[in-house]
């Protein structure tokens, strides 16, 4: 009994050592994954001053970093207004894609004569550009947000319905047979086995999309647009104010890069348990 008590008073003592070692582990992984980015990133701006303090373009074509940043703060409130309105039309587009992207592949799976028609009009809608059919949807839509979320959505829908469709039809026969063969319906194979088999192919597919989205929402704000970073950018590149356009695309930049890694930490948090989330730390390690 005492040495049983013993071990228990062992383990409450080493506990607090254990997770603040695993902690210590998981910041030092995560220092050494963003170091090299940043340090290419740090190198990208010394770049970028060393070409515009020795002149090497003229400053009307591209400013320096000091310039931009000035912008930045100066400007602040209103490109935030702008960026407030150009994340909201991709968020609303990339939902809709999502919601409507995954959907039409359920129906393209479970149905042949839905993916025999249906697959065709997607890669029609796919292939035909955006930018084309763009000012269509101003004329018929108007200058509100209605046309760039519609052009967010055609541009991020066609990667999720190609990823979600892969990730159903890849589930291995012989489980969804013993599922069968277990009394499962067609529900309960499809909650439990194939929609959770499709989600690695399914976030890959999530990730490329949300940043189309982003580029939809800009391609409608080109075409026509009040308000938005879009037409920011449109706006300093009309009156030769660089700095400001870089400003616009520094601001459209980091949109699209905390909604990518958003999506990447919903995948760390949904799968957990898939071969690329083991291997990461391994594979980092040995580069």
């Amino acid at each position: 009994m005492k040495l049983a008590q013993l071990r228990t008073n062992e383990e409450v003592r080493s506990e607090p050592v254990t997770r603040s070692s695993s902690w210590r582990s998981n910041a030092a992984s995560a220092v050494f994954q963003i170091w090299r980015p940043a340090a290419l990133l740090v190198g990208c701006l010394g770049i970028w001053w060393l070409i515009s303090a020795a002149h090497l373009v003229k400053a009307y074509l591209v400013p320096s970093p000091a310039a931009t940043a000035e912008v930045l703060t100066r400007q602040w409130p209103y490109l935030s207004h702008n960026a407030w309105v150009t994340l909201y039309e991709t968020l609303i587009g990339f939902a809709v894609a999502v919601v409507v992207g995954v959907a039409a592949a359920v129906l393209m799976v479970y149905s042949r004569n839905v993916e025999a028609a249906l697959y065709p009009l997607l890669l029609f809608a796919q292939v035909v550009p955006k930018i084309a059919v763009a000012p269509l949807f101003v004329v018929w839509l108007g200058f509100g947000l209605t046309p760039k979320i519609l052009i967010a959505v055609l541009i991020a829908f066609f990667p999720v319905v190609i990823s979600a469709v892969t990730g159903l039809k890849s589930v291995d026969p012989e489980i969804l047979d013993l599922a069968a063969t277990m009394g499962a319906d067609t529900w309960k194979t499809f909650a439990k086995i194939r929609f959770p088999g499709s989600l690695p192919y399914l976030f890959s597919g999530l990730k490329v999309a949300v940043t189309l989205a982003v580029t939809g929402a800009l391609v409608g704000e080109f075409v026509g647009a009040n308000e938005g970073l879009g037409f920011v950018i449109l706006q300093a590149n009309g009156n030769l104010d660089t700095p400001t356009l870089f400003a616009g695309l520094l601001v459209l930049t980091a949109i699209g890069v905390v909604l990518f890694a958003a999506v990447e930490l919903a995948e760390r948090w949904a799968l957990p348990w898939h071969a690329s989330r083991r291997g990461r730390g391994a594979a980092a390690t040995t580069l």
